[in-house]
């Protein structure tokens, strides 16, 4: 198996590259799996009824619903976890304290081990579009896999001041646009 990507020829609008042609990548989603269909295959492999399974997925779905925003980091078997998180802005005197330095709220979520390990030995396909939509070339992951961590927490638990409750985001820019895609973010469709 390997992660599909698509590199897309388009116009910056804003920033360092305005007015130039930049290939911008983007993860390929395969499509949206149903709820029923998704369940319907774990009860296959798990050996239960899909109305067992069923009752099961809802009832974890409550569970992780009613703890995470009580700030409780949540297992989800073979993944890994997820747990409430803000980014705020830091300010040096306790006074000026204020629930407005709260910039937005998150759900982070930290892959297990495995999870991760899976995603660094699965290789990528590139395949790169010009700006008429035309596949100019293919490619083949030959990179060490690197995964992002989650978080900038360290050993200790202590986080830089700036993404307190943890995940680090790095904002979609024109000069960064590998990070998302789309227009509005300082290119347009080619």
């Amino acid at each position: 198996m390997a992660l599909k990507v698509k590199a897309k020829e388009r116009k910056f609008k804003v920033g360092k590259y305005a007015g130039e042609y930049r290939y911008v990548m983007a993860p390929e989603l395969y499509s949206a799996l149903s709820q029923d269909k998704v369940i319907r295959e774990a009860a296959l492999r798990s050996g239960v009824s899909e109305g067992v399974m069923k009752a099961c997925w809802d009832a974890a779905g409550e569970v992780i619903k009613a703890w995470l925003p009580e700030g409780h980091s949540i297992p989800i078997p073979g993944l890994g976890s997820a747990r409430f998180g803000l980014s705020a802005k830091s300010v040096a005197d306790v006074n000026d304290v204020k629930a407005g330095l709260i910039r937005t709220r998150r759900i982070v979520f930290t892959p297990a081990v495995e999870l991760k390990q899976e995603l660094k030995e699965t290789s990528v396909v590139i395949t790169c579009y010009d700006r008429t939509g035309k596949e100019v070339k293919r490619v083949t992951s030959d990179d060490d896999g690197t995964v992002e961590e989650p978080d900038n927490t360290t050993e200790t638990g202590e986080n830089d001041g700036q993404n307190q409750g943890g995940g680090t985001t790095t904002p979609t820019t024109p000069d960064n646009p590998s990070t998302g895609g789309g227009t509005g973010d300082g290119w347009e469709e080619g």
